[in-house]
Formats: C-alpha cells, structure tokens, sequence
C-alpha cells in the first residue's frame, strides 16, 4: 500500500506556489516604485502583494487532505 505523506505533499506545494508567484511579486513592486515615483495610491497594489503572500497560509491549503484537494489549489483559487 502506498502512503502519501501530506505534509511533505503541502510544502512541495506551496514551494510550487511561491516560484509561480515570485514574477507577479517583482511585477508589483515595479509597479509599487512607479506609483511611489508618481506620488499615485498604492494601496491596491501593497494588497495585491500581501495576498500573494498569504497563499501559503490559505486555509484551503493547510487543511487540505488529500492529493486531490491539493493539486486543485492555484495562485488564482487562493488569493
């Protein structure tokens, strides 16, 4: 019988998560310096960043249980 060893299968996950979120968060802040450049809000785009930093935390991933409920959770579910 094979056994699947959740808490590995989560953070390799969340390491997937955080490489495919790395180019959205250096998109930002370009965009962040340029507002901060222009004297614009950022508000919008600092609540961006922190949502994509918060995928690792998401419930849904931390509570998943199985391999299928884990390989569903994309940047674009969680945020």
């Amino acid at each position: 019988m094979i056994t699947i060893n959740m808490d590995k299968a989560k953070e390799i996950h969340k390491n997937k998560l955080r490489a495919e979120r790395e180019p959205l968060l250096k998109d930002l802040d370009v965009k962040f310096q340029r507002a901060q450049e222009d004297g614009s809000d950022t508000k919008d785009i600092v609540a961006k960043k922190q949502a994509l930093r918060d995928v690792t935390k998401h419930p849904k991933l931390l509570n998943a249980e199985t391999i299928e409920e884990l390989s569903i959770l994309t940047l674009e579910i969680l945020i």
